[in-house]
């Protein structure tokens, strides 16, 4: 029976041996059935229960280093994000951390903000805790990493590398099409910050969709966002610097919510209102999206169920010496709010 404590007594740390005695039984037989051993197949299922039981009773864990030499596996992961605390991040984080925890993975995250010498840094020192494989949220990987490794929104084929990637065309044919539908012709766009892992192939899908459709992006209505910040001051100066070039455009197409939020405040400030005299279409539908005044229409990505996949492509390619798949495409969906209405003549 577990002992009782007395408030503040250091609690008493119950060895596997003393699990062993408790039950009357030999320590290898109770590591064979907790380790879930080959040799716990010939233990009888009652014996396997009892054990388990006491386990739980006594509030046994067993020794982390110990059991990491036994298996030669940590059951740790590193995860390496550009930023913590933006909506983006955190909500591929949550997709992770919940398929992990599930699996009974421990992990340990670093922030990088695109500086090259903190994520090589930052990367050796995930290798010396002994993570067994790598995720990366919007991260450029240059070259091939010494363990298996899956990137959110990576953009580039290195061997080693999973990349779990929007289809960039299909969501720039979504919220296009959406604009055009609405009769806007003059569209403005936010370009994303290069370090952005996104950005470029985004905009490329962007001016090649647009062509198809027959709208043209014009440069003098296209500003390229040079700032790293996780708030809508990544927009707002930039939508500022369009309405300063004086050129006329009845809708906006933000790099992503964050901008297209501190965009529309920008357009608020000039007496503009939105949608009614410009519309606003974002990008990643954060959770904030929806409650913005007005709530903004946007291109979808399913950020916590990238995690979830990302986390399970990982634990999938550690247990398997199988091919693993250089992309894993997501759909995008378009989520239509009150940012964005008909094109003023």
């Amino acid at each position: 029976m577990a002992q009782n404590k007395k408030p503040g007594q250091k609690p008493q740390v119950i060895t596997l041996k003393a699990v062993a005695q408790h039950l009357g039984l030999t320590p290898g037989t109770v590591s064979a059935v907790l380790n879930d051993a080959p040799s716990a197949r010939s233990i009888p299922q009652n014996t396997k229960s009892r054990i388990h039981a006491a386990a739980r009773e006594l509030n046994y864990r067993p020794n982390f280093f110990a059991r990491t030499l036994r298996k030669k596996r940590t059951s740790t992961i590193g995860i390496i994000v550009e930023e913590i605390g933006d909506s983006y991040s955190s909500a591929v984080i949550s997709g992770i951390e919940a398929y992990l925890r599930q699996k009974e993975y421990f992990f340990l995250t670093v922030v990088h903000r695109h500086d090259p010498q903190l994520l090589a840094r930052y990367s050796q020192l995930l290798l010396e805790r002994g993570v067994e494989g790598f995720i990366t949220v919007d991260t450029t990987i240059q070259d091939e990493p010494s363990v298996p490794t899956v990137a959110v929104a990576g953009r580039k084929k290195v061997k080693g590398v999973t990349n779990i990637v929007i289809d960039h065309r299909r969501a720039a044919f979504l919220a296009l099409s959406h604009l055009k539908d609405l009769s806007h012709k003059r569209i403005a766009v936010l370009r994303g910050n290069p370090l952005s892992s996104d950005a470029d192939d985004r905009f490329e899908a962007i001016c090649d969709v647009a062509n198809q459709l027959g709208i043209g992006i014009d440069p003098e209505l296209t500003v390229q966002i040079n700032i790293n910040d996780p708030t809508p001051q990544l927009g707002y100066p930039f939508a500022k610097e369009l309405l300063r070039r004086n050129k006329p455009f009845t809708a906006l197409f933000a790099y992503n919510d964050i901008s297209a939020i501190g965009s529309i405040r920008a357009f608020q400030e000039q007496g503009l209102l939105v949608p009614r005299d410009i519309s606003v279409m974002g990008f990643d539908d954060i959770p904030g999206s929806a409650f913005h005044m007005p709530s903004l229409t946007t291109v979808r990505q399913p950020l916590n169920r990238m995690g979830h996949v990302a986390a399970q492509t990982l634990l999938q390619r550690l247990e398997s010496q199988e091919e693993y798949p250089a992309d894993i495409a997501i759909e995008p969906e378009l989520v239509i709010r009150e940012s964005t209405a008909i094109a003023k003549p």
